[in-house]
């Protein structure tokens, strides 16, 4: 029906309030599992270094009776290290704002530090996860840490044509190859040679993508295509991955390079921290305020031979 003539209806109101509602939502992702779930230490120098060591291999052992002791050739231990990196971030925010009704916050500096420090953190987790060789800096150079790729040299598979491995030492970085598609067999193999240098990985970091690939496996632990009676749910998910030697859960990441699938003993990796976290106000330079948010930490591969890399894999 039509309207009676002359009706005053809500289009010709001039003072109707907005409705502006005090909340602020968000999807964007902020899950950083690997830099969660490694151990936290101290670091005190911008160079922070470690030591591996490993046995000779086994070998025939008999001897005669009464004959003369020799002592073997004794090795030393293998010293590591790997710069600390600067994470620095910062908000300069007008004054005005203090004066200010706004809506889903109260300081716009709080809120948007908030940000920062999930930004920064996911910056940080990036950083771990990068084929970057460490670099020692100097006055104008930033340091930089070397990355997970940069570090895992001895269980490999899937190396495309033209890819190498890195010396394993943070030094330089893995030379990338030609693609081919992530496999089972491929993931079995880097899970047996990890098993025959004494690895016992338990989580593999993979892409999205990888993990769809992952949910293609075969075998006794696949069963999980089924539909949930009761309530008509179709589960497709792959939480452990049990094979002869030893189980891996698998951790999709949106921040894991997607042509690499890395197959990572937990308790072989730490984050050495040099500055935790700290958000400071700067000093003012007018009519403002500015906030920084930093943080300085290096990655420790305590061991890479307890690690592997399925490499060179399709992403599309």
């Amino acid at each position: 029906m039509a309207q009676p003539s002359n009706t005053f209806d809500s289009y010709d109101v001039a003072g109707i309030k907005e409705d502006l509602k005090d909340v602020i939502y968000s999807i964007s992702p902020e899950e950083t599992p690997f830099y969660s779930k490694s151990r936290k230490t101290s670091a005190s120098n911008t160079l922070h270094e470690w030591q591996t060591d490993a046995l000779r291999a086994a070998a025939a052992n008999a001897h005669v009776e009464g004959d003369t002791t020799t002592a073997e050739a004794r090795t030393a231990t293998t010293r590591l290290g790997n710069y600390s990196q600067i994470f620095k971030n910062a908000t300069t925010v007008p004054d005005t704002d203090e004066g200010l009704d706004k809506a889903g916050r109260a300081k716009e500096i709080a809120y948007q530090m908030l940000k920062t420090a999930k930004e920064q953190k996911l910056d940080i987790e990036k950083s771990l996860f990068d084929s970057n060789a460490r670099v020692a800096g100097n006055a104008t150079t930033a340091r930089e840490l070397a990355g997970v790729p940069a570090w895992i040299k001895t269980n490999q598979a899937n190396v495309g044509t033209g890819g190498a491995a890195p010396a394993g030492t943070g030094a330089n970085t893995r030379t990338d190859g030609t693609q081919t598609v992530f496999t089972q067999a491929d993931f079995d193999t880097v899970m047996q040679s990890i098993w025959e240098e004494g690895g016992t990985p338990d989580t593999c970091y993979l892409s999205p993508f990888q993990m769809n690939k992952a949910l293609g496996f075969t075998g006794n632990n696949n069963q999980r295509a089924n539909v949930v009676a009761g309530d008509e749910r179709v589960v497709n998910s792959l939480s452990v991955y049990l094979t002869p030697w030893g189980q891996v859960a698998f951790q999709p990441s949106r921040l894991c390079r997607s042509r690499d699938v890395l197959i990572m003993q937990d308790d072989m990796w730490e984050v050495a921290v040099l500055r935790p976290t700290k958000n400071v106000a700067l000093a003012k330079t007018g009519d403002n305020t500015t906030r920084q948010i930093t943080t300085e930490l290096t990655l420790v591969c305590k061991n890479e031979a307890a690690n592997g890399i399925v490499a060179d894999c399709t992403t599309s």
